[in-house]
């Protein structure tokens, strides 16, 4: 395996770094992504593991043991090389953690999750039933989908294009957000925006859930048309974390 895989799963290479000093307080490393792709240039190779389990990947890029600590249900759960599981994650089945993505301590990976190539998911947090992390890997600058500590996000959640989720955050189940998204803040009264160059960022503490906003338009209004959107309806307090909280023993 490469050193880059090795660097990676342990920890000690990651595709964003936390940096206070950087755009939307995390600095890329574009050198991680480089690195992966020039793996993906490798031949495939066919895997069989008893007489029932059999699949082909690149040769350099297998899946990886269980690391000490980490819970991985049994069910259809992988986890590729190159991924980072801190200890006291949780995966339930089916799950798939691509290569580069990130999981700090203490989070929980339910069931029919996707943590895409490169995202970053903090400490503590629930990515819940159903949600999808996309991998980002092109271009090798741009920023990973990143959730920060202790977020929430509701089942059936889609989370694209470098969109980064700030800490404590809470999406409702079925919001969608990619890094060009436009989110309505009702308590602020503003629209977050986000570029190709710098991706949304959803603000720490904010409870986020789904909404319609109408379309102008004579042939939009006779029909009642509106399109989906994310809105804001007001930061994180006591009942949602009441309405969040994972019972222990799941941990």
């Amino acid at each position: 395996m490469s050193n880059l895989l090795a660097d990676l799963e342990a920890g000690r290479q990651r595709a964003a770094w936390p940096d206070a000093s950087a755009a939307g307080g995390w600095r890329v490393d574009p050198s991680v992504k480089e690195g992966i792709l020039a793996l993906f240039r490798a031949d495939n190779r066919t895997w069989s593991i008893g007489d029932t389990f059999h699949f082909a990947d690149r040769a350099t890029l297998p899946t990886r043991d269980v690391p000490d600590g980490v819970r991985v249900v049994p069910g259809g759960t992988t986890v590729r090389a190159g991924a980072y599981l801190a200890p006291s994650v949780v995966v339930m089945p089916p799950s798939y953690v691509n290569i580069g993505a990130w999981v700090g301590a203490g989070s929980m990976v339910d069931s029919h999750v996707l943590v895409g190539s490169c995202a970053q998911i903090g400490e503590r947090v629930h990515l819940s039933a159903g949600v999808q992390v996309g991998g980002v890997l092109e271009p090798a600058g741009a920023r990973p989908v990143i959730v920060e500590d202790d977020a929430f996000v509701g089942g059936g959640c889609g989370l694209y294009e470098g969109v980064l989720i700030g800490r404590g955050a809470v999406l409702g189940a079925g919001v969608l957000l990619t890094g060009t998204s436009r989110l309505y803040d009702l308590a602020g009264e503003r629209v977050l925006t986000g570029t190709p160059e710098e991706p949304l960022c959803v603000p720490p503490g904010a409870v986020v859930v789904p909404g319609v906003r109408a379309l102008s338009g004579a042939f939009a209004e006779e029909h009642g048309l509106g399109l989906a959107t994310a809105v804001i309806v007001k930061q994180r307090d006591a009942r949602t974390d009441a309405r969040t909280a994972l019972e222990a023993a799941l941990r």
